[in-house]
């Protein structure tokens, strides 16, 4: 520039805004969630009336710790859901809730019992529940203020709990419909069962975890043989003409007789409680007997062993014998094996009191398999469902069902041998559960020459989700609630049975995201048995019943249904809450006169707390006035666990009470994984808690990294991961920076109609158009991902990569020309819809965007709707036409950049280059300002044939292009060089800038 060249920087239009490019977001966003709780965003959304209602129903988290990752993710996704939904013209609702009752916080209080040496059971049961009370409260406080920072909007100050009064009063009210429709009924069957909490568990209360467990191969004596008759299928051996029945059936007993029937397990506690051994009536059976045995070995030569074939040579691996020191005899027939008579391998031992002389059962059985094992099942009723199944089926359960195991997982104390033995330690020894009642068992069975062979397998083993420990299978007297019974209470659309009910809604009523959670939860149903209702503890909401004194469970008057009762049951959980049942007189006060109360006990187990969180929907749903119209959720979501847990509870509960699913909508996440893909876990270290990403990063963040992940497959989260997702969002952010510099002033005057705009704009309007499409649909389905990828595409491709580069120049330079006015009028539009349709998942940031510009004490995008967006915008002949011109830019860029990359030319102002193509193309070109496309001083279009060595794309045939440079003086004020710089009143600048100057 000459000494005598004006400085022209300050007759630029450059883009003039306070908004940092640094976030600083965990400083600044508390400042935005005080002022939304100021001016009352979520209560001033709900003045909006007239808009059809959208109600998510909020899954309750436990009121028991901080906050994990997987809690952000469930709950950013939900709100999300609420703003969109909100945004797009619904009354969306959310109001938060917490499970209360039940063992984890049960458990908390035990240990501070423990700590002081106080039995727990000594304590007075209200006191008790008054502390776990007490304890849920400090643990609602502290999560709401978590939840609260991640920028979820909701009814915080009136959040549900399932301890309220009004909620234990309706979980009670909803018990008594099953108790009152005859699905309630008390039964004994195995169930899991946790010793070292003492209480039966749900299979959603329970996790699968690599275990390591011993097992043995047990020897059952055959002692006697009787064929009813006589059957010689499948002998080896063709027997002597002449033999009567008697000498043949004496034949089989000598070779069977003696001989043991041997069983495999992997529960040798079990073994004691043993009452039948069944064996497969599809398999081959063979007699083997020992000829010779190494030095260390349980079995003896001579000794025989009936198993099937199939495993006979592993089996006696397992033993320590080799091929050659064993040899098969003779077949074994389904015929012959009814005929045997079988004995526990303690029948007879010194001590043993008789306790297990009597014979074993022996038959076949559907669920035996020759996958594993030795061909036979030893079958404990009391503690495997398909053994309690099998002979439940049969009537025989009087004959086999046995009560040696005690609620803490010992044995009954008068159990020879083995009394107080326990199968679980009461506390884990460095992560072992184990008791000492398994080596209990098998130094027994090896001491009386029962144990075959021993070992340890890792299998995967159920464990209490609270605890960590292992649980068992217990014969228990428990609460059901039958689901394969008709309900009778008129309400049979959807099937007059819970399980039909249940099915039919999954089919029929409920819309799935993704549609695979149909099928899990579907196959779950259809093949679960009834609902098991109670557990033995004190934490909770009671079986709110009383059995008849001296009746059994099947006498029709076992239960008494006495509406009278009930309602002053109801009353009293209203104004007390559940702690009335523990009362002193509550047995007396609730019976009232309408029966004597000495024939009836009160019953103190407590409900299955995924029967309280399964009966939200009636006092959430139906009850509150901020619930929905007709008592149904349009959506629960949660993590893909619930399909056993609370989408499972509550399509049972709801099928139970009201006949049908209680939503209309499921959507399901995965879990978070670390950024290797490893589950999360304290004893690895690889856990990462929201505070930590909200205290590094800001809670926009986490939501971003949401927005931008495939919920419905499991999601990782890690530095590096959580760094790539910020490089994200400061593109973004740096998008809207440029849009608030560049509308700095703007008015309602500046503002340009559709029709006057060049078409460059109107291409731009045509984008947002679709994009509006996208946005909308995407929403709709919960796509969030799809959402955000458009969004972000749009804004980082469409718009700064290349509208906002082509539009720098008439943006900086241009004067009130009608260009830069349209140019500003688009940037406006893009504004309204950027904002609001990322606001729901860069909550804070979004707010910070808008108020740069509407900055009012109530102002809050929070507030706003999508805009609108016009359908005439759409032209498809534009945005072909476009696609085209933009094609044959690529190709310019690309040459320029080569230009630059050899240090030709700096920037691509210097150049001018010709660019050849066809006629119909080089028409095209004509009718666009092209070289201000490729933001070049000067473009040449030729129909000329390409010279060789011209720039070209191999994806974009019949373009070429040769690069020269621009020719002429440098305008001082817009940096283009060209010829007539210099020839103008202004000194150093082109015409365009003169004008503008002038």
């Amino acid at each position: 520039m000459c000494a005598d060249t004006p400085e022209y920087k300050d007759t630029l239009n450059l883009p003039r805004t306070e908004f940092p490019m640094r976030a600083g977001l965990p400083k600044r966003e508390p400042e935005w969630l005080a002022r939304w709780e100021k001016i009352g965003v979520y209560d001033r959304l709900r003045e909006k009336r007239g808009r059809p209602s959208f109600t998510l129903h909020d899954g309750p988290p436990y009121a028991n710790g901080h906050l994990h990752i997987g809690h952000a993710l469930n709950k950013i996704l939900k709100d999300m859901v609420v703003r969109s939904q909100q945004m797009m013209g619904k009354d969306a609702r959310y109001i938060p809730g917490w499970d209360c009752h039940g063992l984890p916080i049960e458990w908390k209080i035990e240990e501070k019992y423990r700590e002081l040496g106080q039995d727990k059971d000594q304590i007075d049961v209200v006191a008790f529940r008054q502390e776990c009370r007490k304890f849920a409260e400090g643990w609602v406080d502290i999560q709401r203020e978590e939840f609260k920072r991640l920028g979820i909007t909701g009814n915080w100050a009136d959040p549900y709990l399932t301890m309220d009064f009004h909620a234990e009063r309706v979980i009670a009210e909803e018990f008594q419909k099953f108790l009152m429709t005859g699905t309630l009924y008390q039964g004994s069957k195995p169930v899991m069962w946790s010793p070292v909490e003492e209480t039966a568990l749900a299979e959603a209360e329970v996790e699968y975890h690599d275990k390591e467990s011993f097992t043995i191969w047990a020897k059952f004596k055959v002692t006697d043989f009787a064929l009813p008759d006589l059957d010689v299928a499948g002998e080896e051996r063709p027997l002597e003409d002449g033999k009567s029945t008697v000498e043949i059936e004496a034949e089989l007993a000598r070779d069977f007789i003696g001989a043991s029937v041997v069983i495999w397990t992997t529960t040798p506690w079990t073994i004691p409680s043993n009452k039948a051994v069944v064996w497969g009536a599809d398999y081959a059976y063979g007699l083997y007997e020992v000829t010779d045995t190494p030095e260390e070995c349980w079995a003896s030569v001579g000794e025989r062993f009936i198993l099937a074939d199939k495993l006979a040579a592993q089996v006696f691996a397992k033993a320590r014998l080799t091929e050659g020191q064993w040899r098969r005899v003779r077949n074994v027939t389904n015929h012959q094996l009814a005929a045997m008579t079988i004995h526990h391998p303690l029948a007879g031992a010194e001590g043993a009191n008789g306790e297990w002389d009597a014979p074993r059962d022996f038959r076949a059985a559907d669920f035996v398999t020759d996958e594993e094992g030795t061909g036979f099942v030893h079958c404990a009723p009391s503690h495997g469902m398909e053994e309690f199944e099998l002979y439940r089926d049969l009537g025989m359960l009087q004959q086999v069902i046995t009560y040696n195991v005690m609620d803490d997982g010992s044995f009954r104390a008068d159990l020879p041998f083995f009394g107080g033995a326990r199968i679980l330690r009461e506390k884990a020894k460095k992560g072992d559960w184990e008791g000492d009642a398994n080596a209990a068992i098998m130094a027994k069975l090896a001491e009386v020459g029962g144990l075959l062979a021993r070992g340890k397998i890792k299998h995967s083993y159920p464990h209490s989700w609270r605890s960590k420990a292992p649980v068992i299978y217990r014969n228990t007297p428990q609460w059901f609630a039958a689901i394969d019974k008709p309900v009778g209470d008129g309400q049979d659309t959807y099937g007059t049975t819970i399980r039909e009910r249940a099915l039919r809604s999954i089919d029929e009523l409920v819309t799935w995201t993704p549609q695979k959670g149909r099928n899990r939860l579907y196959s779950m149903i259809e093949a679960r048995p009834d609902w098991v209702l109670s557990r033995q503890r004190a934490w909770g909401v009671p079986l709110t019943c009383f059995v008849k004194k001296g009746a059994l469970p099947t006498d029709p008057d076992f239960l008494l249904r006495n509406a009278a009762v009930n309602a002053r049951i109801l009353d009293a959980f209203e104004t007390e809450g559940a702690d009335a049942w523990y009362k002193d007189g509550a047995k007396e006060r609730f019976l009232g006169n309408e029966v004597n109360h000495a024939d009836y006990e009160q019953v103190f187990d407590i409900l299955d707390v995924w029967f309280d969180s399964g009966s939200t929907h009636a006092f959430v749903l139906r009850d509150r006035a901020d619930g929905s119209e007709d008592g149904m959720a349009d959506l629960y979501l949660e993590g893909t666990d619930q399909h056993r847990g609370w989408f499972h509870s509550s399509m049972l509960q709801a099928c139970g009470t009201k006949g049908h699913a209680p939503y209309r909508g499921v959507l399901t996440h995965g879990f978070t994984l670390d950024q290797n893909g490893m589950k999360m876990s304290k004893s690895i270290g690889n856990t990462i808690a929201p505070e930590q990403v909200v205290q590094q990063y800001g809670a926009d963040i986490l939501r971003l990294w949401v927005a931008q992940s495939d919920y419905t497959a499991d999601l990782r989260i890690g530095d590096e991961i959580l760094k790539g997702v910020a490089d994200s969002y400061r593109r973004l952010r740096n998008t809207m920076r440029y849009m608030l510099g560049s509308l700095a002033d703007f008015t309602e005057s500046d503002r340009v109609e559709p029709a006057e705009m060049p078409e460059l704009e109107r291409w731009v309007l045509h984008r947002l158009a679709e994009l509006d499409q996208v946005v909308r649909e995407g929403y709709a389905a919960y796509d969030f991902q799809g959402v955000f990828q458009a969004v972000f595409t749009f804004a980082t491709v469409d718009l700064s990569a290349f509208y906002f580069d082509v539009r720098k120049d008439a943006l900086y330079c241009d004067g009130d020309t009608l260009r830069r006015r349209a140019a500003r009028t688009v940037l406006d539009i893009l504004f309204h819809r950027l904002t609001k349709w990322l606001a729901p998942m860069l909550t804070f940031t979004m707010e910070e965007v808008w108020l740069e510009r509407f900055g009012g004490e109530d102002s809050s995008v929070h507030l706003e709707d999508f805009a609108e967006t016009p359908a005439a915008w759409r032209d498809a002949a534009l945005a072909a036409k476009w696609a085209e011109v933009r094609k044959v830019r690529r190709v310019v860029t690309g040459a320029l950049e080569v230009e630059r990359t050899n240090k030709v030319i700096g920037a691509s102002l210097e150049a001018a280059p010709t660019v050849h193509v066809d006629a119909p193309t080089a028409k095209l070109l004509e009718t666009v300002a092209f070289d201000d496309l490729c933001i070049t001083s000067g473009i040449f279009v030729s129909t000329d044939a390409a010279p060789e060595g011209a720039f070209r794309l191999d994806d974009v045939a019949g373009v070429a292009v040769v690069f020269a440079k621009a020719e002429g003086e440098k305008c001082q004020r817009c940096w283009k060089i060209l010829p007539d710089v210099g020839t103008h009143p202004h000194a150093g600048v082109c015409g365009r800038c003169d004008a503008a100057l002038s």
